[in-house]
């Protein structure tokens, strides 16, 4: 893919790093790494964590800092951090602010969730490259053209799903994440272990709950008074991934079903534009099927 121009963010982040890491909980954790990181010259400018319990649980810990020179010093941290994991029995990576994230967002017909993507991407809330976006129909080419962003179609079908998944992962090389902008069809699992990136999808959710066509009439139908919009990592479980964010908004029985679309539409615009953005800004850790977000 094309790398479409990139707009200004107005975010420095000259020399800022961010150290996520995971581990049995135990004494010394904050004090190993803080060390680690002094010993080289860094900053700490942020820091945040979590255990889910100190005797016996897990521990997880998310840091900013800054380094002076820190593209060239980084082999020294990252030797620091490697004997500090290895007595911690410590996971953890290290990513520089100022590394812009290569994303590609997949959509169909519905172009709620794409254009507002765009838009974010556009003003510079979003920190990204945007590589282009791919769609299973030509419906939306001309709103994301107006973009000056490049536009994939790929047709899908029953009996081509294989090869279009194929030529999909082709369009996707060196990405580091997707983003399904309701892209309306499933991913199979070879497509998931093959992509080489994590891949957030965004979907509606109601109590009780309703899968498959029509489900705000089917709500209304049964006079449901909270609907909200989830916003998980896809694996092959169909909407069961790591959940990053969730919304919900209260309803009533004067509600009619276009105005429950309009209120789930909503709410999914902002719950994925939400998970993008935590996970562009290294915020979220996963841990099992459950997700750490700073």
């Amino acid at each position: 893919m094309a790398i479409a121009p990139t707009p200004p963010t107005g975010r420095p982040a000259t020399d800022v790093g961010r150290l996520l890491a995971s581990c049995p909980d135990r004494r010394g954790i904050v004090s190993a790494l803080s060390t680690a990181l002094a010993e080289t010259g860094a900053n700490i400018i942020r820091s945040d964590q979590h255990s889910t319990n100190p005797e016996g649980g897990d521990f997880f810990l998310r840091m900013e800092f800054h380094l002076d020179a820190l593209a060239e010093r980084r082999g020294v941290l990252e030797q620091r951090l490697e004997h500090v994991g290895r007595e911690l029995d410590l996971d953890w990576r290290l990513t520089s602010a100022d590394t812009r994230k290569r994303v590609a967002i997949f959509a169909s017909r519905y172009d709620h969730c794409l254009l507002d993507l765009l838009w974010r991407w556009r003003t510079g809330e979003l920190d990204m490259d945007l590589v282009g976006v791919v769609s299973n129909h030509l419906d939306r080419a001309d709103d994301v053209a107006f973009f000056d962003v490049p536009y994939h179609h790929v047709a899908v079908t029953h009996e081509t799903k294989q090869d279009a998944e194929q030529a999909q992962l082709d369009l996707l090389e060196g990405i580091d994440l997707v983003v399904l902008a309701r892209y309306m069809q499933i991913f199979s699992g070879d497509f998931l272990r093959r992509v080489g990136a994590p891949v957030i999808n965004i979907h509606h959710s109601f109590l009780p709950a309703f899968a498959g066509a029509d489900p705000y009439t089917r709500a209304y139908e049964r006079g449901v008074k909270l609907i909200g919009a989830t916003a998980h990592y896809a694996t092959e479980d169909l909407d069961e991934g790591p959940i990053i964010e969730q919304d919900t908004h209260r309803v009533s029985h004067a509600d009619s079903p276009d105005e429950l679309t309009r209120i789930g539409r909503d709410l999914e615009r902002l719950v994925l534009a939400r998970a993008v953005r935590w996970h562009l800004d290294d915020r979220v850790i996963v841990h099992g099927n459950r997700t750490i977000v700073f």
